[in-house]
């Protein structure tokens, strides 16, 4: 099996017949598609002779490779040693599966086409680390359409896979935007799904490319197409589109916070690219919400004054229709916090709740939660049962739940995340849970209408940065960490600026969703209502 962690999400198989690309640049298209979300691409190309196709394949896999999407050719093992990209994808009438796999090696992708059981069967016996299934529907690109199965007939293959380990498998033929969601639906088996589609003339073809991608991107996103794994690469996808907006837009991060936080969270902000004000005066808000920013409300300090001010700050920023990011900290120490939190909770909507494993559960309404020392977050309950918490009081709340520690969870009510990135010496430093807020905070001010997006995105930045400080040689400790820290935060967004994202392989975003749960996801109150 091959060695490399494909993501088949968006996966594009090229076509440089005048038909379908026009006058326009071969490899313009492709990097614009790319640039789009495309994470996959293919080159399939029937007529160039060898010298050329190897010529093409080197610069389409130096464009591949800037942006880290794996290359695989069509059919021709010759063409993928000569270029070394990633493997290939092998048709029915192309080279035999054992023939290719001995000519590679054990370390590259080998893709077959199937469509039928058998032919499914017999290519994950032979060692093939993916399947692509079709054709899907008739289409212009492939005049053979013997083969031709439907939805229904991709099913009939996924419920046969079923019992069988792992294999990735990829849908093709005919998929467009207008179809892409119905062929996800009608194909998926009560346990199987496909892991991506694959689309080539309404990428191709499209007048831009990038646009079409990102479309599609959208699309694969949306939970009537997979509440899971669908979601989680597609967050992570759209990871760089966030952080740039951020950079770009420098939203307003309005800090209500503890003193001992303050500077901390300014130093975030402006690491992440957004604009810091650290304003405890509630009277205050009715001003900064009209900059179409962001609030946080950080429950450190819970005196009636402070609690007062929270709940003018939470009001104005609700009528201005500004999100905001709650913090509900040490919710469970003490009679006066259990009090805060509930007047809080009350008093209006709150866009991202986010704590530790005790909070959380105390905003839960755990009454067998221990009793929290201070903002400790030592952890009794399962992974399993995180996600199926942060799920249920996401639906509950209509808002996204954040619970953080070693492994964080995340939710939306309709997807639920596991996020395993992140370094121990962020819970060795003071504030570091408070700071994520800021973080947090900056990326729904740019991205409203995909809240869960824009959290996602915003841990990554976040973990990713404290992974990188972390593994720096003038890194000793918690100490001189934070430096490194706030560094490597501003290192990520120059990087995601400059169109470099080789940070973002780190990214550890997995389907979370509980197998059971006490709400459907139908129940949840509202779809995604804009992309970033």
């Amino acid at each position: 099996m091959g060695q490399y962690d494909i993501d088949y999400t968006l996966y594009l198989v090229t076509d440089s017949t005048p038909e379908i690309l026009g006058n326009r640049d071969f490899f313009q298209v492709v990097e614009a598609a790319v640039k789009g979300g495309v994470s996959c691409v293919q080159l399939r190309d029937k007529k160039s002779d060898t010298g050329r196709l190897i010529e093409i394949g080197k610069r389409l896999h130096q464009i591949c490779q800037r942006h880290r999407v794996p290359l695989l050719i069509n059919d021709r093992v010759d063409v993928a040693l000569a270029v070394d990209c990633e493997g290939v994808h092998i048709g029915q009438d192309d080279m035999d599966l054992a023939l290719a796999r001995k000519l590679l090696g054990p370390d590259k992708v080998i893709g077959v086409s199937v469509s039928s059981v058998d032919q499914a069967l017999e290519a994950i016996d032979g060692g093939a680390d993916y399947l692509g299934i079709g054709t899907v529907y008739a289409t212009q690109t492939k005049t053979n359409t013997k083969n031709i199965i439907g939805p229904e007939g991709v099913r009939d293959i996924l419920q046969e896979l079923e019992s069988l380990p792992k294999v990735y498998t990829v849908c093709i033929g005919g998929i467009n935007e207008s179809n892409v969601l119905d062929v996800i639906s009608k194909s998926s088996s009560p346990s199987e799904h496909v892991d991506g589609v694959a689309v080539v003339s309404a990428i191709m073809a499209a007048p831009d490319p990038q646009a079409a991608a990102q479309r599609f991107i959208t699309l694969l996103g949306h939970p009537s197409a997979r509440p899971g794994q669908l979601a989680a690469r597609r967050a992570t996808a759209l990871t760089p589109a966030v952080v740039g907006a951020v950079n770009d837009l420098t939203p307003l991060s309005h800090n209500m916070t503890n003193l001992v936080v303050q500077n901390f969270a300014a130093n975030v902000a402006l690491a992440v690219g957004a604009s810091p004000i650290m304003s405890n005066q509630g009277d205050e808000a009715a001003d900064l919400c009209k900059l179409k920013g962001s609030l946080v409300i950080n429950m450190g300090t819970v005196d009636p004054d402070s609690l007062g001010n929270y709940v003018k700050a939470l009001q104005a920023y609700n009528q201005a229709r500004q999100p905001v990011v709650f913090d509900p900290v040490g919710a469970g120490a003490t009679t006066v916090r259990r009090n805060a939190l509930r007047t809080i909770l009350g008093a209006g909507y709150l866009d991202v709740i986010k704590g530790n494993e005790g909070e959380i559960r105390t905003v839960f309404g755990d009454n067998d939660s221990h009793q929290q020392r201070g903002v400790d977050s030592s952890s009794t309950l399962s992974d399993d049962q995180k996600a199926m918490m942060v799920r249920e009081l996401a639906q509950r709340k209509k808002t996204v739940i954040v619970m953080t520690g070693e492994t964080d969870f995340v939710s939306d009510g309709t997807n639920t995340f596991r996020i395993d990135n992140g370094h121990k010496y962020l819970g060795l430093v003071t504030g570091s849970g408070c700071v994520l807020g800021t973080a947090i905070s900056a990326a729904v001010a740019v991205c409203p209408g995909d809240k869960m997006v824009a959290t996602v995105a915003a841990m990554l930045h976040f973990e990713i940065a404290a992974e990188l400080a972390a593994a720096r040689p003038d890194v000793k400790g918690p100490g001189t960490f934070v430096s490194a820290f706030v560094d490597e935060l501003y290192n990520i967004r120059q990087s995601v600026a400059k169109g470099e994202l080789g940070w973002l392989q780190r990214a550890k975003v997995q389907d979370a969703t509980p197998q059971t749960s006490s709400s459907s996801s139908e129940q949840h109150q509202q779809q995604h209502q804009q992309q970033c």
